[in-house]
């Protein structure tokens, strides 16, 4: 019976460079991926690496006793793509109320779309027409 010390094979340290270090926690830092995916995508075997990189080379307060969670930081195209979300949806919504006060109006014969009007400021009419 072979034993398992005997084998032959021996698991393989490897050196990793400042430089892929540093790319790997500014990724986890930023939000793009978690420790986890970082050591899946990039062949990193020991389970803690990467948060020993971060503890050395991040930008993170790791000596507090809560640390924030890493995935509430957005990066730029997150924040862009959640505000242009919500300029899409307050839009839809004004689209909506200004439709549903001209079917009123239409329905009940009432003017107060046209009441409405007169209380915006000159140029929000100007835009309107």
């Amino acid at each position: 019976m072979e034993s398992c010390s005997n084998t032959g094979r021996k698991r393989t340290q490897r050196d990793y460079t400042l430089a892929f270090k540093l790319s790997v926690v500014d990724q986890v830092e930023k939000g793009e991926l978690t420790y986890k995916q970082a050591q899946k995508r990039y062949g990193i075997q020991g389970r803690s690496t990467v948060l020993v990189w971060l503890r050395k080379h991040g930008t993170l307060d790791w000596t507090s006793q809560r640390v924030k969670p890493l995935m509430n930081k957005e990066t730029p195209e997150q924040k862009i793509k959640r505000l242009e979300k919500a300029l899409k949806d307050k839009e839809d919504y004004i689209y909506l109320m200004d439709e549903t006060i001209k079917r009123v109006d239409q329905i009940k014969g009432t003017s107060f779309r046209k009441k409405f009007l007169e209380l915006l400021p000159e140029k929000l009419k100007q835009e309107d027409e």
